[in-house]
């Protein structure tokens, strides 16, 4: 199936997306389709389409001109207003310039598409302005240097640093060497977050931009913490009698030091929340912090102990292996 004309679907994006993402789709397809390291026979004319939908759409003013006439915007003078274009190629059926011949140029001198103009006759359609800018001629072949590949890698942070932030410095390890780099750890960090070193990725041929280093956030274990997306659980060891009888207890928290009161009859299992103790979000509310009941006996008992707990056996009435 031949690739479809409209320059937006051949670069694969809405009518209404960003600069910044036409950019990205672009250079997804070009790394794709480029002849020098696709070999396949269609690549080559796929290329050159996804060439001239960029070329036509990075341009402010192309892309202005591209959305109100469509494909016949080169036809159109620059003063023609779009409305009255429109009406006057639907009442006439041919007011509209047509791709003539095989409809798209041909790698070489002289071989280019041919089109319609409104006068009835062919014209030339420039290989510089269909091609230009970013794929300007290397070798009179009309293909620019390839940009670089974006890259990933993963960084290994530990809860403390994924909720404070702040400076990291990591050596990462690639066919070209070791190469050590500065980063910058927002605040607030979660598992899979991915950050984005502009320029540090693959090298681009010829002068072309490199590529985008994307570090992806790992959490390494924690002795004490487990996280859940911006939630934090930790464990709460309690005494048999802080559990009976409720009790304030001071947690440790990625934050610092955080009291959390214990109700009376508190079992093991029990998850008491700390609102917003969990890792920060900039840009939202944070996350929670829960601390888990674990009830703690000791391991030996001293003599006294030993007669109050027999005390408290034969007093108390409660079973926990009563079904409710």
């Amino acid at each position: 199936m031949a690739p479809s004309r409209d320059f937006y679907d051949t670069l694969g994006v809405s009518r209404d997306v960003s600069a910044e993402d036409m950019q990205r789709a672009y250079r997804k397809l070009a790394r794709t389709y480029h002849p020098d390291v696709n070999k396949d026979p269609g690549a080559e004319e796929r290329f050159k389409d996804i060439s001239e939908a960029y070329d036509v759409l990075s341009d402010p003013e192309q892309r202005r001109r591209y959305d109100a006439f469509g494909p016949d915007f080169r036809q159109v003078p620059p003063d023609v207003d779009p409305q009255t274009w429109a009406r006057a190629g639907a009442g006439t059926g041919g007011g509209r310039a047509r791709r003539g011949g095989g409809g798209r140029a041909r790698r070489g001198g002289g071989a280019a598409d041919d089109a319609y103009t409104q006068s009835g006759h062919f014209q030339d359609i420039d290989l510089e302005s269909m091609f230009g800018g970013m794929f300007g001629g290397r070798g009179g072949g009309g293909f620019g240097p390839l940009p670089g590949a974006d890259q990933e890698a993963e960084i290994e942070l530990t809860v403390e640093e994924a909720y404070t932030g702040g400076r990291r410095t990591v050596t990462l390890s690639g066919p070209d060497g070791s190469r050590t780099l500065d980063v910058t750890i927002p605040p607030g960090v979660t598992e899979g977050r991915r950050i984005r070193l502009s320029g540090q990725g693959g090298r681009g041929g010829d002068g072309a931009s490199a590529g985008d280093l994307y570090l992806v956030v790992r959490l390494a274990p924690h002795p004490r913490y487990r996280v859940n997306g911006r939630d934090i659980t930790t464990n709460l060891p309690l005494a048999p009698w802080e559990a009976a009888l409720g009790a304030s207890i001071v947690v440790d928290t990625p934050g610092g030091e955080a009291k959390v009161r214990v109700p009376p009859g508190t079992s093991s299992g029990r998850r008491l929340r700390l609102k917003g103790r969990g890792l920060p979000n900039p840009r939202g509310r944070p996350g929670d912090l829960y601390a888990e009941a674990r009830i703690m006996v000791p391991p030996e008992l001293s003599d006294q102990e030993r007669r109050l707990f027999e005390q408290l056996a034969v007093v108390s009435t409660f079973d926990p292996r009563r079904r409710p």
